[in-house]
């Protein structure tokens, strides 16, 4: 019925398929930012894909950013929520009485002025498990990281001992995590009965998460300056019985950008011998020389290692997702179009960071450009969205 309606010369042109609810899914699934920049060519910069039974309606360039950042007309939560009882199997009720506590929570335990609070236990976490690794070798970056990661930061915010920890029950942790993960974008849009390998690692990991649930319950202290982010998260929730899939959900979001961004990182510094050589000269300044003793890193460390964090911000500037999401509750007029109320718009940070008015030379990894952002307040570069915007920014950040 949709593909046979005229086309409303007031809404952006929509792109679909032949194939009734599907749409253009297979297409854009298969290689994302490829899709978005070929209809961007055709279309213009806003255009609307019919996908799963949804319009998703993509604003790819600056016009469309305020009205996505500050239109009472547009939702997050709503845009979200399907989604998250997809990926964790959390229903729509329960998701709308908690997100707005949980996501206060998360924001200012995670906040700049409390992370100090975690670099010490993360420091240990890192030196134990970059001590498997050896003195030599060659092995695949990716892996590396990941490898390290998963342990420190699981251990730094749910407690040691908590998720598994032995080499065997470790691999069998990252095996399903690795799977979650790489369909997760999938899982979150369609049916699970379409996903059979994902839905088995989704169980496998909420069945882990009833014990670890159960232990840190068992073990929460009354003072709040020991507990765990997980104990937070149990103390602040409504429907006690939701904590193995909230806490499946904080793992995914601890991981689901840490991982990349650091292996991004450290591709992009080692791609570059001057930038390789500056990031040793500043942790030698910092540090001493390397090999002696165990570095303990403090926050005041890390404000004497400026070029390490604007090296950091590149990177996810220019591996930032290909769009952030929010569901249009009233109609919203955008450029010369018309969004119905019901489609998801979609802003792109991907093409937004390639902007070169406000990023020259868009595709050169150029870390010195992070000198005009004031990152003692916290604030970025214009036009610098990978966190989102507005009250809704990805606690991630």
């Amino acid at each position: 019925w949709f593909l046979f309606q005229p086309r409303n010369p007031s809404c952006p042109p929509c792109i679909g398929s032949w194939i009734p609810w599907v749409g253009a899914a297979f297409q854009f699934g298969k290689a994302p930012l490829e899709f978005i920049e070929q209809a961007r060519s055709k279309h213009g910069p806003v255009f609307t894909v019919f996908a799963l039974g949804k319009r998703f309606t993509f604003v790819t360039e600056e016009e469309g950013a305020e009205a996505f950042f500050s239109s009472k007309d547009l939702n997050f939560e709503q845009a979200v929520q399907q989604a998250v009882e997809n990926a964790v199997s959390v229903p729509a009720e329960a998701f709308y009485q908690n997100h707005g506590t949980l996501y206060s929570m998360m924001k200012g335990k995670m906040g700049p002025s409390n992370l100090h609070m975690f670099t010490g236990t993360l420091c240990r976490e890192l030196h134990e498990h970059m001590g498997h690794l050896g003195t030599k070798g060659a092995g695949d970056l990716n892996d590396l990281v990941r490898h390290v990661m998963y342990p420190a930061v699981v251990n730094t915010l749910f407690g040691k001992g908590i998720c598994p920890t032995s080499q065997s029950e470790l691999k069998e942790f990252e095996e399903h995590f690795q799977k979650y993960d790489e369909d997760f974008e999938y899982a979150s849009q369609m049916p699970e009965c379409f996903l059979r390998n994902w839905s088995k690692s989704k169980k496998w990991l909420l069945k882990l998460f009833e014990k670890v649930v159960s232990d840190a319950e068992r073990t929460n202290p009354s003072e709040t300056t020991s507990k765990t982010l997980l104990q937070h998260l149990l103390d602040n929730l409504q429907g006690k019985h939701l904590a193995p899939n909230y806490g499946l959900l904080m793992l995914w979001a601890s991981q689901a950008n840490a991982v990349p961004i650091a292996f991004w990182t450290l591709v992009f510094i080692l791609s570059y011998p001057s930038i390789y050589k500056k990031t040793m000269e500043d942790l030698t300044s910092v540090f001493g020389k390397a090999g002696k003793d165990k570095i303990e890193v403090s926050e005041e460390d890390l404000k004497n290692l400026p070029f390490i964090k604007w090296c950091t911000l590149e990177a996810i500037r220019l591996r930032s997702p290909g769009a952030i999401t929010k569901k249009v509750v009233n109609p919203i007029r955008i450029q010369n179009f018309t969004v119905p109320a019901g489609d998801m718009l979609m802003l792109s940070p991907y093409w937004l960071h390639r902007n070169p008015k406000y990023f020259p030379d868009p595709e050169m990894f150029k870390p010195d450009r992070w000198k005009e952002a004031n990152l003692e307040k916290n604030a970025f570069l214009d036009s610098f969205v990978a966190f989102g915007g507005g009250k809704h920014q990805c606690p991630g950040r």
